[in-house]
């Protein structure tokens, strides 16, 4: 099967919380970093996760927001650094390559926020995901 998410992160299942509808799954990540997935109760069993399972996180490059440092006061947990390789704008969005430990993240974002942040590649951001906006995949 092919799909469009560009952002297939490899790891390893170190968690799973579940409930009657959804389930926190907690995952460590190739390059060390940990994030966490809500996902349906349903996909757990369907994909069989469990501790030592592995997994790949898909996230749709429109749900990877950049900030230029660790953002405190949000619920937003998954925060994984990172620098810029690479920026490609158009008329309104702009498409940023995210370099992090063991991978790499494109974040669709508007050409405001670029120009905003000053993006360019070498510049050091956090790549913010919300645990709503992580996929599994069974690897």
């Amino acid at each position: 099967m092919t799909l469009s998410i560009r952002n297939q992160l490899p790891g390893t299942v170190t968690a799973v919380t579940t409930g009657e509808a959804m389930a926190s799954v907690k995952v460590r990540l190739a390059g060390g970093q940990d994030i966490t997935a809500a996902i349906t109760a349903d996909a757990v069993k369907d994909l069989g996760l469990a501790e030592g399972s592995a997994v790949k996180a898909l996230v749709k490059s429109t749900e990877v927001a950049l900030a230029t440092g660790r953002v405190e006061g949000v619920s937003i947990r998954n925060q994984l650094a990172g620098s810029v390789t690479d920026v490609a704008t158009g008329g309104a969005m702009s498409s940023v390559k995210v370099s992090v430990e063991g991978g790499e993240l494109t974040s669709a974002i508007t050409k405001d926020a670029v120009e905003d942040l000053g993006l360019k590649a070498g510049t050091s951001v956090v790549a913010l995901i919300k645990s709503t906006e992580i996929s599994l995949a069974s690897a």
